[in-house]
């Protein structure tokens, strides 16, 4: 079986970040960087198929010479081979772009599966993976929480709200997108990351796929949330404070 994963590269979750001018991105030159977590899911499961099932891994990451690092990650940890797709501000594409710019770069792989994790730490759309599948006119199923590969089709477990799941099958070739949770990610040993050396990465500039860039949605400003502490009291009677209290909860702090 051969399994196409997904892996991008995002700020680290300590990194203190800062809001470019113009406010549309963060400023990138000062901080650490680290492997999107959902996709460190997909890419765990990728390699548990292989080897039950026998066949390649390969791992794609699109950003500026940095990314690298992700795909040689994925590679230390069992991955055969990595695709990275050359871009230095692939920040700026939507989910549509980025879904097209990957699918130019891996068509010609003929993944017989292709995984990405549910969505992204940085910007967290979560549509790319449904996008790629699309456009890459394959089958897909999202939010999985189990995959049993059988002859030319998978059985999914995907999750549901309020705590219910759906099984689903679908054929081969076919894009999924991970839930996180789906498995315990495994650590890179010294032995695979002395064999990630020798391992392929090729890169691809993506200016050479000949892929639109024109943004189909804009971000228009990000920016940190102000930290704030009031105290208010609420008069009345207790059951008339409890009444308060919940409006309160579900009007202005939104978590019920």
């Amino acid at each position: 079986m051969k399994i196409g994963v997904c892996v991008k590269q995002v700020p680290a979750k300590d990194a203190p970040l800062a809001i470019l001018d113009g406010a549309a991105w963060i400023r990138e030159s000062d901080i650490g960087f680290e492997t999107n977590e959902p996709d460190t899911f997909a890419l765990e499961e990728a390699l548990r198929l292989k080897e039950k099932h026998g066949g390649e891994v390969v791992a794609i990451s699109m950003g500026p010479e940095r990314a690298k690092q992700t795909i040689k990650e994925a590679l230390a940890k069992g991955a055969d081979r990595g695709i990275h797709v050359s871009d230095t501000e692939f920040f700026k594409l939507d989910p549509l772009n980025s879904a097209r710019t990957l699918s130019a770069a891996v068509r010609d792989e003929n993944f017989d599966l292709l995984l990405t994790g549910l969505q992204s730490d940085d910007q967290g759309f979560g549509q790319t993976g449904v996008l790629l599948a699309e456009l890459l006119d394959r089958p897909h199923a999202t939010i999985i929480m189990a995959i049993e590969a059988l002859e030319g089709r998978l059985k999914l477990k995907r999750e549901l709200e309020a705590g219910w799941f759906q099984w689903v099958e679908l054929p081969l070739p076919a894009v999924l997108t991970i839930q996180s949770g789906i498995n315990k990610p495994r650590y890179a040993t010294l032995k695979g990351i002395m064999a990630a050396k020798k391992k392929e990465i090729r890169t691809i500039d993506r200016a050479a796929l000949g892929v639109p860039d024109a943004p189909t949605q804009r971000v228009e400003r990000i920016y940190i949330p102000k930290k704030s502490k009031t105290t208010e009291f609420l008069s009345g009677s207790p059951k008339e404070a409890a009444a308060k209290l919940i409006e309160k909860l579900r009007h202005e702090a939104r978590v019920i």
